[in-house]
């Protein structure tokens, strides 16, 4: 839980991406380098969302979960 956490913390801070406000620089020649660490920063916070449900979902909330005399 604690490393989600920070992690998550990591990932507000690093959203704040002022260095890049000015770079025009272009990687592979026609994409911004700002695009591209958003692009990134995206895919890193997927999966650290992914391991928040793997590891700090509580058990009990699941809803596809159910017992012999539920339904009929």
């Amino acid at each position: 839980m604690l490393l989600i956490a920070l992690g998550a913390a990591a990932l507000f801070v690093l959203h704040q991406d002022f260095w890049l406000w000015n770079d025009r620089t272009l990687l592979l020649g026609f994409l911004p380098v700002g695009l591209a660490y958003h692009a990134g920063y995206s895919i890193a916070a997927a999966a650290l969302w992914a391991l928040a449900v793997i590891f700090a979902w509580p058990s009990g909330l699941g809803g596809d979960e159910h017992d012999e005399g539920d339904a009929p």
